[in-house]
């Protein structure tokens, strides 16, 4: 079948015919890829910004250099996941379907270019880029990066990527311990097989907090002042080189398959490398979070289930929620505390990934795997035990049906406990609470997990809020931006207005939807949306045109529209644009994207 179509705009005429193999041209205002082959799928195609392309092209992220740190050079980034990359070269946009590919991009002098390849070579005379992946890959882990960025080498196979005014912060928090989160992974899974395990840090307009690309994880730079996140962030990333890269599920309704397994191999080595104490808050922490979603959502909600019904025309992203990585986890979990020692089940799953590498599987191929793999646990029949059949953990609504032991980290979650009670019994006694804890000495998670309660309790009593102001207001100033959004988002739903100078001072200091959008979505549940409203025509030009019209759509609820503000460069914000970690927006704006920050 032959396509041809013709498109006119200001600077150039863009021609694109084909027949079985594609063949697109673009003006080579940016980049020029000047060969691709995905499979049997071959392109020539040179990209230029989205103000100039229609809808289908609009998963190529573009940004002028005033919405990256340095302000000094225009950047590009795609983002696959899940059926993005459909609209970035011809392919079978499945997981199902896995295959090769190689690329030659030809870019400006000074931009430099990555892909998520396992080769790459430079030929700087005639600024050409050549890729190379050797192994078979599903199309959304094809990922391509072009801007200001400079490396440093972190480790024997790692080194990191960023704009040359942050590469200093990201080597001082990674420089090192990549290659030991690597070495324990590989203690546990068995080897690396990717080569190289880069990481590239994006402007905050970065959709989500971070994507498994093979080769090269991306994460967004917003992250980087938040170290216990960062971390988690970032083993994440390197346990989906085992589960969702090697061995990934076949069709997006099964999405457990690859974040459930990650999550479980991700604590499996925070475990081995930071402590079971620390890992069972981190779990703790994303627990609260699921049973917060599960309540906003409500327990018969068909999305709860592992094993969701992807309708036709639903975008698969509109699945990723909480239930996909936590109650994945624990059914995983549950599985391991079958084995009676997660050493076996460590031992399993290093036999099912050298059984299906480079392939997909569903989930009948992990279950039937797990039981020839322990058939003394067949014999049992552990599959039908009663209340907990694997099948009603694939396909029953509601929370998991059993739930890790944390009580290894409770040196970490009783102090929380312990503060939130005092914070929270009546009559308050400020002086007891404000006194037994420093939370200067805290982890970050346990001041999020503390947080997050108050969060879940309030509007609190005006007596309360006016008391947290006084003893911690100060200290949670100085904190990440992980902390300090919570505080925030404590400050609006309780209408705290001597704090409220603090939210205009974050806002008008954040480019990332993961730190605008709850604030925003908070502000205008209460009666605070024309405090919002100044604030975003203040800080409108510094955002990224399809988080503009985000908020703008937020803005508008209940009012008649907003002015149009860049009708030339705002592009349609589908479902996989409106993810902390590609859970949609047009969610019950409740469930704060505070819930369900975990990476890709």
């Amino acid at each position: 079948m032959e396509i041809a179509r013709r498109w006119k705009c200001a600077l150039c005429q863009v021609f694109i015919r084909g027949t079985k193999q594609l063949r697109w041209c673009f003006s080579p205002t940016i980049l020029l890829i000047s060969h691709f082959v995905f499979g049997s799928s071959s392109l020539s195609r040179c990209l230029f910004p989205s103000s100039l392309l229609p809808v289908l092209f609009q998963q190529i992220w573009w940004l002028d250099p005033e919405l990256t740190y340095g302000n000094a050079k225009p950047f590009v980034f795609t983002q696959g996941h899940s059926v993005c990359n459909r609209s970035f070269f011809p392919c079978f946009d499945t997981p199902a379907v896995k295959c090769t590919y190689s690329a030659t991009v030809k870019a400006p002098e000074g931009i430099q270019v990555l892909m998520s390849a396992t080769q790459s070579s430079y030929v700087e005379e005639e600024g050409v880029y050549q890729f190379y992946m050797e192994y078979p890959v599903p199309a959304y882990l094809v990922a391509l990066v072009a801007g200001d960025l400079i490396h440093a080498d972190i480790g024997p196979r790692s080194r990191v990527w960023a704009e040359p005014c942050l590469l200093p912060t990201a080597i001082s928090k990674l420089s090192g311990i990549v290659e030991r989160w690597l070495t324990a992974a590989e203690s546990l899974y068995g080897p690396y097989i990717w080569g190289r395990y880069d990481i590239v840090f994006l402007p905050p307009s970065f959709p989500i907090v971070a994507m498994e690309n093979p080769c090269l994880t991306f994460i967004i730079s917003s992250i980087l002042e938040s170290d216990e996140f960062l971390i988690i962030d970032v083993i994440h990333e390197v346990a989906h080189s085992w589960f969702g890269n090697a061995v990934t599920n076949a069709t997006w309704e099964e999405m457990w398959l690859s974040e459930g397994l990650a999550t479980y191999a991700q604590r499996r080595i925070t475990t081995e490398t930071y402590g079971a104490a620390f890992t069972c808050l981190e779990t703790a922490f994303r627990l609260d979070a699921l049973h917060r979603q599960m309540k906003l959502l409500g327990e018969d909600n068909p999305v709860s289930k592992l094993q969701v019904k992807l309708e036709p025309g639903v975008n698969p992203s509109n699945l990723m929620n909480l239930f996909t990585y936590e109650k994945g986890y624990c059914f995983v979990y549950y599985l391991s505390q079958l084995c009676g020692d997660p050493r076996h089940f460590d031992s399993f799953l290093r036999a099912y990934i050298e059984k299906y590498k480079f392939t997909s599987v569903v989930a009948q191929d992990l279950l039937d795997s797990f039981l020839n793999f322990f058939p003394e646990l067949k014999e049992q029949c552990v599959e039908s035990k009663a209340g907990l059949e694997f099948e009603r953990w694939l396909n029953a609504t509601g929370p998991p049906l059993a739930e890790p032991d944390l009580s290894q980290g409770s040196s970490l979650t009783r102090p929380v406990e312990t503060l939130f009670k005092l914070w929270t019994t009546e009559p308050l006694d400020s002086v007891a609470a404000a006194s037994s804890v420093d939370l200067t000495k805290w982890r970050t998670f346990q001041t999020v997990l503390f947080l997050d309660r108050l969060l879940d309790g309030s509007p609190l009593p005006h007596e309360v809020i006016k008391k947290l102001s006084e003893c911690y207001s100060s200290q949670l100033d100085s904190m990440n931006a992980e902390i300090r959004i919570r505080w925030l988002q404590i400050v609006v739903r309780n209408d705290y207005y001597p704090d409220l100078y603090k939210v205009r001072r974050f806002l008008e200091n954040q480019m990332s939807r993961m730190y605008t959008i709850p604030l925003y979505e908070d502000l205008c549940t209460g009666t605070l949306k024309s405090f919002a409203l100044e604030i975003f025509y203040q800080t409108q030009n510094q955002l990224h045109p399809n988080l503009r019209k985000t908020i703008q759509q937020i803005l508008s609820q209940g009012l008649n529209p907003l002015p149009a503000i860049d009708t030339t460069a705002v592009t349609t914000d589908t479902p996989a644009m409106v993810l902390e970690d590609k859970v949609s927006e047009a969610t019950n704006g409740a469930i704060s994207l505070r819930d369900v920050n975990v990476s890709a």
